[in-house]
């Protein structure tokens, strides 16, 4: 795939999730390529890298994967410019929703924050799309704060 391409697939993202199997260190190896090329490839409005949560998949299939010191990813997690991570298991529905309320969370706190043009007039309403609007009285104002990197199953 060529570079503009790439910068298509990538247009108008805000945030986003990085995703490692926790069986298969190959791909935690290439959790720092795709990182690179997400902050080279898209920025906010205001210049900075989009927000970006790494997911530590498979948690439900080892006892002995690849993260086995909490402490150690959140080293990782800060010097590489993820800003959490989460043992999750797709299969299991662990941290799931968990990962994407923090992550929607962080998206809603940039936005107000430096007045990004995505922010409607009434602030107690937020279009996610042409169709779709949340207000205040629906899920995403009540998000509570996801606790980093819960585990459930390892």
């Amino acid at each position: 795939m060529g570079e503009c391409s790439e910068r298509v697939y990538y247009k108008e993202a805000v945030g986003a999730f990085l995703v490692f199997d926790v069986t298969r260190a190959s791909t935690f190896e290439a959790v720092q390529k795709w990182k690179n090329d997400l902050d080279n490839k898209v920025l906010l409005p205001n210049g900075s890298p989009i927000p970006v949560v790494l997911l530590a998949n498979k948690c439900d299939q080892a006892r002995e994967g690849l993260v086995n010191n909490a402490s150690q990813m959140d080293e990782y997690c800060s010097d590489k410019g993820f800003i959490n991570w989460f043992e999750t298991s797709a299969k299991e529905d662990i941290n799931i929703s968990e990962a994407a309320k923090y992550l929607v969370q962080k998206i809603l706190e940039n936005e107000k924050a430096h007045n990004f043009e995505s922010i409607p007039k009434d602030p107690e309403t937020m279009t996610l799309t042409n169709s779709t609007t949340v207000t205040s009285s629906q899920e995403f104002k009540s998000i509570p704060a996801a606790e980093p990197h819960k585990t459930g199953c390892c």
